[in-house]
């Protein structure tokens, strides 16, 4: 199937500091571009990948599932980590939760994280009835465009795979398990106004990280695709500040933040 337009993977070649943006859950990179050009702009190296089954129709997302996505975005870190001599990783609600887990399994390999709004778990009692009614009903309702700016619009699906949705749950109990395991600083920024993943996700993960160097930021303005919205400026200009600050090896000692 083609790709929808704007949903293309993105890469850019610039140092050798490069950055690993990975894209949410029936997304696509669209919703992470503005943001990779910014970082482009200021010379790193980016990469956004296109997850399998994503950025063409729900149908071929039906057939993924997360070790697909997972091994997609592996392979993207490998590949940078042969150009560049430091790598960043980062995302949004999925695409964060993938962020962290390549932090915890790669170590030294990744130098930092940056997580917008990263998903947790899958929430609510049908996520229970998940391994029973994924052979009953084939969708539920889309999860996309959850933005608050008026005329932004997410390249995502208007529907979400019961089979991919019961793969994203396993996913995120997998990577709850190994957020111990991440111990590199962490920048996570939040929206205030998220209806798709609760405060209590993102609280979880900084209950859990072994990080010493942690920032979390609320972004007030905006919806789950902060990157798409109000606070887009602020998560480009934060973004830009924590990774200029460890790629510089500037200001390593550990320290924890609230804001």
């Amino acid at each position: 199937m083609p790709v929808l337009p704007g949903a293309e993977p993105y890469r850019h070649e610039g140092t050798d500091v490069g950055v690993l943006l990975c894209h949410g859950f029936t997304g696509s990179p669209q919703s992470l571009r503005p943001w990779a050009e910014h970082l482009a702009a200021r010379g790193y190296t980016v990469s956004v990948p296109l997850l399998p089954g994503h950025g063409t129709r729900w149908e071929d997302l039906r057939i993924t599932g997360w070790q697909d996505w997972y091994a997609e975005v592996d392979r993207e870190l490998r590949a940078l980590r042969d150009r560049c001599s430091q790598v960043f990783t980062g995302g949004l609600s999925l695409g964060g939760a993938l962020a962290l887990r390549l932090a915890a399994r790669h170590g030294r390999d990744v130098a930092a994280v940056v997580a917008v709004n990263p998903a947790n778990r899958v929430h609510g009692l049908a996520a229970r009835t998940l391994p029973v009614t994924r052979h009953l009903v084939r969708t539920a309702p889309g999860i996309a465009g959850d933005i608050a700016r008026e005329g932004a619009v997410e390249v995502g699906y208007d529907r979400v795979p019961l089979h991919a949705a019961h793969s994203l749950r396993a996913f995120l109990r997998l990577v709850d398990g190994e957020l111990p395991q991440v111990t590199q600083p962490l920048l996570l920024l939040r929206s205030g106004q998220d209806r798709v993943v609760p405060a209590a996700d993102a609280a979880r993960v900084l209950s859990r990280v072994s990080s010493n160097d942690v920032t979390e930021i609320v972004l007030e303005q905006s919806r789950h695709v902060a990157t798409l919205d109000h606070d887009a400026d602020r998560i480009h200009e934060e973004s830009l500040a924590f990774i200029g600050r460890l790629a510089t090896g500037a200001g390593k000692e550990g320290t924890t933040a609230r804001g």
